[in-house]
């Protein structure tokens, strides 16, 4: 929303822009700055915004209302609130007047988002790096915008991939763990290795912190793909399953592929072997905790 108004303040310009609040202002006050901002800045389009209108009682409501059935035609009035519900009467004012945006989206849509954002600016990705996109920067929109716009800008044209977004994305979500998911799920022994460590590099917390919070994930993720496997031999397809399992409908096909190359012995053993890490690296072991890990991964990963 901030990204879309700065927009907006942008192409108008801030020498045409009031900017007000429903705090101090009421509706009459966002009403007569409407009609009366064009006897300062001359011709040229305009622009009021006004935060938080979802403050607005009944007789502000109703003054705006009256003003948006017959509205400056050189003014665009931008009202924002963090919630308004579609049956208002502000809301239903401004949809047969103007134009309603919302900027809410749903965490399980939100890889989706980040193409279509991708897609807005002439770029594209695939569904890997949308997810590590989500997973590395978390679920602020402005700070996602910001990081597709460079990806774009960098890219030039050129498909972007998971690694891609691993070496370039600025981090503000919890560090993604998903090229290590990623990288077990084809048994890859080495591309395990690597993404464990870059993790640990990456990570703001202590070292010891961040090893046990990666032993969960994983313990989180192997339990995942083993409830896909037990579904996939009773016949339910991955996108009948992301439902049930309460997961994204690409991170259970991702699941599903990943259950397809381990059996189920090798599954529930890499549970208990992720136990045993968990043990050693609180104590357990007189061996450095970098180095328990990566022999419990290369033991989950390598071909028995």
């Amino acid at each position: 929303m901030a990204r879309a108004l700065r927009r907006l303040r942008e192409r108008i310009g801030d020498d045409s822009t009031e900017h007000l609040t429903a705090l101090t202002a009421t509706g009459a006050d966002a009403v007569a700055a409407c009609n009366a901002l064009g006897l300062f800045v001359g011709e040229g389009q305009r622009l009021v915004i006004v935060d938080e209108v979802e403050r607005w009682k009944a007789p502000e409501v109703k003054d705006v209302v009256a003003y948006l059935g017959s509205p400056a035609p050189t003014t665009v009035l931008a009202l924002v609130a963090e919630e308004l519900k579609a049956d208002t009467a502000l809301a239903k004012a401004v949809a047969k007047s103007g134009e309603i945006l919302a900027y809410d989206v749903a965490k399980r849509r939100l890889p989706e988002w980040v193409a279509e954002q991708f897609g807005r600016v002439g770029a594209k990705a695939d569904a890997d790096a949308c997810r590590a996109l989500v997973e590395i920067v978390g679920d602020d929109l402005d700070a996602l915008t910001t990081e597709v716009d460079k990806l774009a800008t960098w890219a030039a044209g050129d498909t972007i991939a998971l690694r891609d977004v691993e070496q370039l994305a600025a981090g503000r979500a919890e560090t993604s763990i998903f090229s290590l998911t990623d990288a077990w799920g084809r048994r890859d022994v080495g591309a395990v290795l690597r993404a464990a460590e870059e993790i640990l590099d990456r990570s703001h917390r202590p070292r010891s912190g961040e090893l046990m919070r990666v032993t969960a994930s994983l313990v989180n993720h192997v339990g995942r793909v083993k409830r896909c496997q037990r579904l996939a031999e009773q016949g339910i397809r991955a996108k009948d399953a992301a439902g049930r399992l309460k997961m994204h409908p690409f991170a259970a096909e991702k699941a599903f592929a990943q259950a397809g190359n381990f059996s189920a012995e090798e599954l529930a053993g890499a549970i208990v072997r992720l136990a045993q890490l968990d043990a050693a690296t609180k104590g357990g072991s007189r061996m450095p905790a970098d180095l328990e890990l990566d022999r419990a991964l290369v033991d989950i990963t390598s071909r028995t």
